[in-house]
């Protein structure tokens, strides 16, 4: 079986990377296709030395720094790969991967982060986090944005299967395309991310400082909470309103990214991680979780498949508002209660590698066979596949 996966582009090593890597590794003879490699050597070790067929915005002006300046030409773009040749495609998309071609005969499988959230439902936010809400370059923004909302949903036809990484995504998949999706959650590295020998006395976030990680409201919170000690973990355009949120805070500490072996040993040492994102999924969360570390999260997105809130054994507090008060009353929430480590652990071997693995090749697999009777368990999920 001829096999491509094809992802937007290679520029770090995150989320949707760590998707690739595992779908490499049920898929190693696959062949690898993206807009854009620009990945930088230190972190290029999960693509195994393969080679990336890029499209020919990889050899436009500035694509190595502002690729995605470009992203008016990415449809066109991935329309262009020639993938006649193989019997499944995979698309690893959040933006237009999902929008590739393929024929009678081949089988295109593709797993969603998310639809283009700047596109759809977070159109408003992404223009006036930009700065265009108004004048010519809103209206360009808003005309771009429109045709690439036709172009997301003329291509949806052409995927066999969609999967998503949350309940979240699906329902979006179900508002924009029109279609079901059967929920596979991402990977998460549960052989390295442990629980650690102690617990500590410090509260823990880890994020990007860009607007919609609301990482500054954690850090507001926390500056009402004087008796309480934060650990924040991250870098990013927001760096000083995080910083300003801080001053005369002698609780809150921030701190530069981390290495992985730090990370660990922070998240093992933790009270709880607290995070305040309206994510798609949130691997970290499920992270927080493998080391036996309660989570305290905003109740929306992704935090609501990880997070075990109601169960017999909780292993975690959702807080429905992102508001300094709500996340003040989910904290005297968690420590009202008891959470056990193993709970969080056991909760998170829900997302190992292999689990992944054997949930996505099942899928893939049963596709290709076209067989009805062996498919009847995914009926509500791939709904078009037996006909």
């Amino acid at each position: 079986m001829k096999v491509a996966i094809v992802h937007e582009w290679f520029a770090s090593y995150a989320g949707s990377e760590r998707v690739v890597e595992q779908l490499l590794a049920c898929y190693p003879q696959a062949d690898l296709y993206a807009l854009v490699d620009v990945m930088p050597a230190a972190e290029r070790g999960f693509l195994g030395g393969r080679t990336v067929h890029t499209s020919f915005i990889q050899r436009l002006p500035f694509a190595r720094r502002h690729f995605r300046m470009y992203l008016g030409l990415m449809p066109i773009a991935v329309e262009q790969f020639d993938l006649s040749g193989y019997d499944l495609v995979i698309s690893s998309s959040h933006a237009v991967a999902k929008g590739v071609i393929t024929g009678p005969g081949q089988v295109h499988v593709s797993y969603v982060h998310s639809p283009m959230r700047y596109a759809w439902d977070l159109q408003a936010q992404y223009l006036r986090e930009a700065g265009i809400e108004h004048g010519l370059r809103s209206a360009y923004a808003r005309w771009l944005l429109h045709r690439l909302r036709m172009w997301d949903v003329r291509t949806a036809p052409g995927v066999d299967v969609f999967l998503a990484n949350s309940s979240h995504v699906a329902e979006r998949i179900r508002r924009v395309y029109g279609r079901t999706a059967l929920v596979v959650p991402p990977p998460v590295d549960t052989e390295a991310f442990t629980p650690g020998a102690h617990r500590g006395s410090y509260y823990l976030t880890v994020a990007r400082f860009v607007p919609y990680k609301r990482v500054a409201l954690i850090v507001q919170a926390f500056a009402r909470m004087p008796e309480r000690r934060l650990i924040v973990v991250g870098d990013g355009p927001g760096r000083v309103e995080v910083a300003r949120a801080a001053v005369g805070c002698a609780n809150i500490k921030i701190q530069a990214p981390v290495g992985r072996d730090e990370l660990i040993s922070l998240m093992q040492d933790a009270k709880a991680f607290v995070y305040s994102a309206e994510e798609d999924f949130g691997i970290t969360m499920a992270e927080a979780q493998a080391c036996g570390t309660p989570v305290i999260a905003y109740g929306v997105g992704g935090a609501s498949d990880i997070v075990d809130a109601a169960g017999p054994e909780p292993t975690g507090v959702l807080f429905a508002e992102q508001t300094e008060a709500a996340i003040c009353d989910a904290i005297a929430r968690f420590e009202q209660g008891r959470i056990n480590a193993q709970a969080c652990r056991r909760n998170a071997l829900r997302f190992t590698e292999a689990a992944f693995a054997e949930r996505f090749r099942a899928i893939a697999q049963r596709v290709r066979a076209r067989d009805a009777a062996n498919t009847a368990s995914f009926a509500s999920a791939i709904t078009e596949v037996a006909a």
